[in-house]
C-alpha cells in the first residue's frame, strides 16, 4: 500500500531534519570546545611560572620555584640556593627576574640594608648568570638611606628598561616622616636603560604623599597597574594599594582603599596572570606566611590564599613565566623530575 505524503507527514520530516541540524549542530559545539580546551592545555603545557625568592636575610641567595596552576609550587635545586651574591653587602633580597625582548633574563635585587644602589645580573638559562654588578642608582642623592626592592620591567611603549626602587632622602617629605619607621619615609624612584650599559639620571616616578615600598608593575590593555605597599607605620597601614597610569613612568592615580586582609601586615607583592585572572601574591611577613588574591579588573578581589602551596619560608619574590623548554632544561640541569 503507497502511503500519500500526508501534512503530519511532511511536519515529521521536517522535524526530523531539524532534529538532525541541531544534533549536528551540537557535536560541532561539543567538538569545538574540545579542541578549543585541548589547545588551552597545549598551551598550558608549553609555558610555566617561575618564583624567584630569598630565605632569611638574603645572605645565601636566589632560591627559585615552578608552578603550572598558579598556586602550586615546587621548589627547585631542593630549595637551596642558585645563585650567591657577590656586590655590595652581598645579600640578595627581593629579587626580581623578567625576560627581555632579547631573549635574555635580566634581575635585579636589594644588595644590602643600607646603600646607595643594587644589583644586577643576567642570563640566557636561569642557571649561568653574568657578572654581578652593582648600580649605584642613587649616588645623586649622597643623603639617601637605602634601595630597596628593586624591580625591572620592559616598557614597549617607550622600547626600554624601567628600574625602580624605594629610597628614603631624609627631609624630603617632613609631612609624613613622623609616620614612618624611625625617619625610614621612602618614596619610589626609577632610572631607564636600553642596554645595560648607560642608564638615565635617577627620577622620582612615584609620590603619592605616604611612605611607599615594594611597588610591582604590569600592562594591562592600553593601562599600566602598579600595586604597591602602604608603609606608614602611625598609624599602621602596611597593606596593598593599586595605582593606574596611561604611561609606565606617570602620573600615578592611587586608590584610596587598600584591598588585603584588614589588620594582615604584607609586603613584596607579585603578579602572575592565569586563565583569565590575575593572582596577587603577597608575603605575609609577621606571620611568616604567604598569601594571594585574586582578581579580573583591580577593583574586585578574592583571598585564595588557602589553596596556596609555598615553599617553606620564602620571602618577597617576584614570577616570570617562561617556557616548557627553560623548564625542564632548568629541572634536568639539577637532576630533578616534574613533580606536578
Amino acid at each position: 500500500m503507497k502511503l500519500k505524503k500526508s501534512g503530519l507527514f511532511k511536519g515529521a520530516c521536517l522535524l526530523s531534519v531539524l532534529a538532525l541540524n541541531a544534533c549536528g549542530q551540537a557535536q560541532l559545539e561539543q567538538q569545538s570546545t574540545i579542541q578549543a580546551q585541548t589547545e588551552n592545555k597545549q598551551i598550558q603545557s608549553e609555558t610555566a611560572f617561575i618564583f624567584s625568592s630569598f630565605r632569611g636575610n638574603g645572605q645565601d641567595g636566589l632560591h627559585l620555584a615552578y608552578s603550572h596552576d598558579a598556586l602550586n609550587w615546587t621548589a627547585i635545586n631542593q630549595d637551596n640556593s642558585l645563585l650567591s651574591p657577590q656586590v655590595g653587602g652581598k645579600l640578595m633580597r627581593d629579587p626580581c627576574i623578567i625576560k627581555g625582548p632579547d631573549g635574555k633574563f635580566h634581575m635585579v635585587w636589594t644588595s644590602s640594608w643600607e646603600d646607595g644602589g643594587i644589583g644586577i645580573a643576567h642570563s640566557d638559562d636561569l642557571i649561568n648568570w653574568s657578572e654581578q654588578k652593582f648600580i649605584p642608582t642613587m649616588q645623586d642623592f649622597p643623603t639617601a638611606k637605602n634601595a630597596w626592592a628593586p624591580e625591572i620591567f620592559w616598557d614597549q611603549q617607550t622600547q626600554q628598561y624601567l628600574i625602580y626602587w624605594a629610597s628614603t632622602i631624609p627631609g624630603s617629605y617632613p609631612e609624613t616622616e613622623k609616620q614612618a619607621d624611625k625617619g625610614w619615609d621612602h618614596r619610589i624612584y626609577a632610572v631607564t636603560t636600553k642596554d645595560f650599559e648607560s642608564y638615565s639620571d635617577t627620577f622620582l616616578l612615584l609620590q603619592p604623599d605616604f611612605n611607599v615600598i615594594d611597588s610591582t608593575m604590569i600592562n594591562v590593555d592600553d593601562e599600566y597597574i602598579m600595586v604597591l605597599k602602604d608603609e606608614t607605620r602611625y598609624p599602621p597601614a602596611k597593606n596593598l594599594r593599586v595605582a593606574v597610569a596611561q604611561s609606565a613612568l606617570g602620573p600615578w592615580h592611587v586608590d584610596e582603599k587598600a584591598f588585603t586582609p584588614k589588620d594582615v601586615w604584607v609586603e613584596g607583592p607579585t603578579i602572575a596572570e592565569y586563565q583569565d585572572w590575575f593572582y596577587v601574591y603577597f608575603d605575609e611577613y609577621t606571620n611568616h606566611n604567604y598569601g594571594v588574591m585574586r582578581t579580573q579588573d583591580f577593583d574586585n578581589w578574592e583571598l585564595v590564599s588557602d589553596d596556596l602551596n609555598m615553599p617553606k619560608g620564602s620571602r618577597h619574590g617576584t614570577i616570570v613565566e617562561v617556557s616548557q623548554a627553560t623548564l625542564d632544561n632548568l629541572l634536568t640541569h639539577f637532576g630533578q623530575n616534574q613533580s606536578e
